[in-house]
C-alpha cells in the first residue's frame, strides 16, 4: 500500500518536533527550546484506528539566514506542500497569531492539500483559553487544541487529519501487477535501466549524480508480463546531504520500497562495492522485500575468465545477511541479461508470496530436529512443539516451544535454511517468530 504522507510545518519553537515524537510513539526528532534546531527531514510511521501513514518533522525558518524571512518560510513550507497528502499547520497559543503564521497559511491555502491547523502549548484543562478563538483568523477552519508534551488533544488532531486522507485510493492495486522499486547509490544506471526496459527517454539520465529526485512510476508490459517500476533517487551517506529538496526525494525513495513487491539494488561494476551498496540493501531487507542483486556496468570494464567469479566472492562476502538474493551482471545501456532479470524478478515475487501448508512444514521440521537435535541448556533441551506460517511478503513463520530462551540464533539459521532447500524461497528474506507454549 502506498501510505499517505502527513507533514508538520510551521515557525521555529511551536512545537512541531515534540509532536512529531508524540505522534509516531518515540523520540526520534531532537527537541529544544532553541529555535531552528530541526533542520534535517525527518520521517516517522504513525497508525491510528487501523490505518497508518508517513509523518514528516520540517524545519521551521532559519533565524540566522542572510535570506529574507518569507522566501525561508517559503522554501520550508513549499517543499513540504509538495510531498504531503495532508498538512498539520501548528501555532504557539502562549506566543498567540503572529504575522509569519498568517504567512504559512496563505501559502497553504494556495496549495489546494487540506490542512488542520493545530494549536500547541494548551496545557490546560477544561475551557478553551479566550486567546484560543483568534486562531480561527487563519481562515483553515477548526483548530484543534493540542498538548504535544503531555499528549492532550493529539487523538482528535489525528481524527481531523485522517478524515481528510483518502486512503482507497492505491495506485496499481490489481494483484496481477508486480511492484519492482529500483535502488541503489547516485549514478548507478537506475533511470538507465528504466528507460532500456521501456524503449524510451521515461527519465532523465545524467552523470551527474542525483539527477533523479521524485520517484517515478512506469507500467511496463511485456512477454513476462505487468510490472510497475519505479524509478528512484540514489540513496547517498547523510553526511553528503546538502540539498533540501534531496532530502525529501529520500524519502520518498524510502517510501517506494515500502510499497513495493521486489527491489532492485542496483550496483555499479566500475566502481566496486561500496559501504553505501550495503547499507542501501539493507533498507530493502528490514523492510521485507524481496532483492535482487544486479550489478550494472558489467560491459564497461575489463574481463578475464575469472572476473564475474571474483566479483560474487565479493558480493557474498558484503552481503552475507541477505544471502538469500540472487545475482545478475547487466548493462543497462546495452541491455544485456535483462531477459534474466525479469525471471528473477518474477521467481522472487512468487517466493515472497508463497504459502506451505502446516502439515508439510511439521514435517519438515521432524526431519531437520532428527537430523541435528536442538539444543540444551543446563540440562533442559528445547522442544519444538509445532510451526506454521503466519504471512507472506515476507515468508513469516511461527515456532511453539517449551522455552524462548533455549531457542539459539544459530539453531534458527538452521531451521531457515531447511525450509529454503526445501521449498526454495530464493530471492525473500524469512521472518521467524518464538512463541512458548501457551503464550498469545
Amino acid at each position: 500500500m502506498n501510505k499517505p504522507v502527513i507533514a508538520i510545518v510551521g515557525r521555529p519553537n511551536v512545537g512541531k518536533s515534540t509532536l512529531f515524537n508524540k505522534l509516531i510513539g518515540q523520540r526520534m526528532s531532537i527537541v529544544d527550546d532553541t529555535p531552528g534546531v530541526t533542520r534535517d527531514r525527518i520521517y516517522g510511521e504513525v497508525e491510528w484506528c487501523g490505518k497508518k501513514a508517513f509523518v514528516v518533522d520540517t524545519g521551521g525558518i532559519e533565524p540566522n539566514s542572510d535570506d529574507i524571512i518569507l522566501s525561508q518560510m517559503r522554501r520550508q513550507a513549499q517543499l513540504a506542500i509538495d510531498t504531503a497528502s495532508a498538512i498539520i499547520l501548528v501555532t504557539d497559543l502562549k506566543s498567540g497569531l503572529v504575522a509569519t503564521d498568517m504567512e504559512v497559511a496563505q501559502m497553504l491555502q494556495k496549495s489546494g492539500k487540506p490542512v488542520v491547523v493545530c494549536v500547541n502549548k494548551c496545557d490546560g484543562v477544561g475551557e478553551p483559553d479566550p486567546d484560543f478563538y483568534e486562531f480561527y483568523n487563519l481562515g483553515l477552519g477548526d483548530p484543534v487544541q493540542v498538548s504535544a508534551v503531555h499528549g492532550h488533544g493529539t487523538g482528535d488532531l489525528l481524527d481531523r487529519v485522517f478524515e481528510q486522507i483518502n486512503f482507497g485510493d492505491e495506485e496499481f492495486d490489481d494483484d496481477s501487477i508486480i511492484k519492482v522499486a529500483v535502488i541503489g547509490k547516485p549514478n548507478a544506471g537506475k533511470s538507465s535501466l528504466i528507460n532500456k526496459i521501456t524503449n524510451e527517454e521515461r527519465c532523465i539520465v545524467s552523470d551527474i549524480a542525483g539527477t533523479t529526485r521524485d520517484t517515478i512510476d512506469t507500467i511496463v508490459e511485456n512477454k513476462f508480463g505487468t510490472f510497475s517500476f519505479t524509478d528512484t533517487a540514489g540513496l547517498r551517506r547523510q553526511s553528503k546531504i546538502y540539498d533540501n529538496i534531496e532530502k525529501y526525494s529520500i524519502i520518498r525513495a524510502k517510501m517506494a520500497i515500502e510499497r513495493s513487491d521486489v527491489c532492485v539494488i542496483m550496483i555499479d561494476a566500475t566502481e566496486g562495492i561500496t559501504e553505501q551498496d550495503t547499507k542501501v540493501a539493507g533498507l530493502a531487507h528490514e523492510a521485507g522485500r524481496a532483492c535482487i542483486l544486479a550489478v550494472n556496468k558489467w560491459d564497461a570494464i575489463e574481463k578475464n575468465d575469472k572476473t564475474m567469479q571474483e566479483f560474487r566472492k565479493k558480493l557474498d562476502a558484503d552481503f552475507a545477511f541477505m544471502s538469500y538474493a540472487p545475482q545478475v551482471f547487466i548493462s543497462a545501456k546495452t541491455g544485456m541479461r535483462l531477459d534474466k532479470l525479469f525471471e528473477l524478478i518474477i521467481s522472487s515475487n512468487e517466493s515472497a508470496n508463497r504459502r506451505i501448508r502446516t502439515g508439510m512444514l511439521n514435517e519438515l521440521l521432524a526431519q531437520a530436529t532428527t537430523r541435528v537435535q536442538p539444543p540444551s541448556d543446563k540440562g533442559k533441551r528445547l522442544k519444538i512443539f509445532y510451526m506454521t506460517q503466519a504471512s507472506v511478503k515476507p515468508p513469516t513463520f511461527v515456532f511453539f516451544c517449551n522455552d524462548a530462551q533455549l531457542f539459539h540464533f544459530s539453531y534458527q539459521r538452521y531451521l531457515e535454511n531447511r525450509i529454503r532447500e526445501t521449498f526454495g524461497l530464493e530471492g525473500t528474506p524469512i521472518r521467524i517468530i518464538i512463541r512458548e507454549r501457551g503464550e498469545r
